[in-house]
């Protein structure tokens, strides 16, 4: 969890440092709530890689498809974490 948590905060972190300029109307801290939004949306992520190690062991077509269905869970999470942080802010 710490890994994915990390991983989407400096995902985030980067991506709102480079937008530039905020609208006065979002108000002093509109960078809180998609930092913590696309963090816990990392970190559940992370949480569903954890709980899917069991079935990686099985044997090695498992691995790879509990990996790659692991990764395509964490790239939707992280895309919907973003939605969800930068509505009614950067995204309308």
């Amino acid at each position: 969890m710490l890994l994915g948590g990390s991983l989407a905060l400096i995902l985030i972190s980067l991506f709102l440092l480079s937008s530039g300029g905020s609208n006065p109307e979002w108000g002093k801290f509109w960078m809180i709530r998609p930092l913590l939004t696309v963090t816990f949306a990392g970190a559940v992520g992370g949480a569903f890689f954890y709980v899917m190690d069991g079935f990686r062991y099985r044997n090695q077509w498992n691995k790879i498809g509990v990996n790659i269905l692991c990764l395509i869970v964490y790239i939707i999470g992280l895309w919907m974490g973003t939605v969800l942080g930068l509505n009614g802010t950067m995204w309308n």
